[in-house]
């Protein structure tokens, strides 16, 4: 593959590719944030936006990559903030609303497309956000990453999944061994990086589940289990995140 990466600061005319596709479940498209950051990342965070194109088939979405800066003081190696991807959209938004450019970057989102999984291009995207925030004068990129084998073990505390490693001591999950092997640091994990809230009708139409029982539920592809509480009709994910530090200097 003859590969383009850029952003939509370089080439606004590829923007539209952006919505070629969205693999995330139907539960995480009800994050009641996420419109702050995606209802105009393009028009506001253009240099943060990457698009990733084979030149031999430019109307077709390879990957895509969203960041954002947003003010943070303290060290990123020994804190970051506790509520996550949530959080991150929101201080991004206070930034916006009040002229400041911010300190740091944070990832948001890298997605490839289905068919190219497992060919590397994960990395390559993340070694062009990593290439992005220094070109815009960051001295750090982090990351909430949501850790793509976790969901296979929803009973496991997110401290204890971002802990374990193969022989070579390298994270278990995948996309965790990525940042790593790109230069990330672990530094801390998140217990609530993505809360999403909806009635129990609500959590039907979008896993196709019951949701009939009072007490845990565990929901396909999520990460932790779903409470969900009948008598308010009510149900409640409380995402976790492994926070990584990438120093850009």
């Amino acid at each position: 593959m003859d590969l383009l990466v850029t952003t939509a600061a370089q080439r606004p005319d590829l923007v539209p590719l952006l919505d070629d596709f969205n693999d995330w479940p139907a539960f995480m498209r009800e994050d009641m944030l996420s419109p702050l950051y995606y209802g105009d990342a393009v028009a506001a965070h253009p240099a943060h936006v990457l698009i990733a194109v084979d030149r031999d088939r430019p109307d077709r979405l390879a990957a895509k990559g969203y960041s954002v800066p947003f003010t943070w003081e303290a060290d990123p190696d020994e804190a970051l903030p506790p509520g996550g991807w949530d959080e991150v959209i929101l201080m991004a938004a206070r930034d916006r609303l009040a002229g400041r450019r911010g300190t740091i970057v944070s990832a948001l989102e890298i997605s490839v497309r289905r068919d190219l999984r497992g060919t590397g291009l994960s990395g390559v995207m993340l070694a062009a956000m990593r290439r992005a925030a220094a070109d815009e004068g960051y001295a750090s990129l982090v990351a909430p990453v949501r850790p793509n084998a976790k969901h296979l073990h929803p009973g496991m505390p997110a401290a204890a999944y971002a802990d374990l490693r193969r022989d070579d001591g390298l994270p278990v999950d995948p996309w965790l061994r990525v940042h790593v092997r790109a230069g990330g640091r672990i530094t801390g994990v998140s217990s609530r990086a993505m809360t999403i809230t909806g009635s129990l009708a609500d959590w039907r139409s979008w896993t196709g589940l019951p949701f009939d029982t009072a007490g845990p539920v565990e929901v396909p592809e999520a990460l932790v289990p779903v409470h969900c509480d009948t008598a308010q009709d009510l149900a409640v994910y409380c995402e976790p995140c492994v926070w990584v530090h990438h120093p850009l200097s």
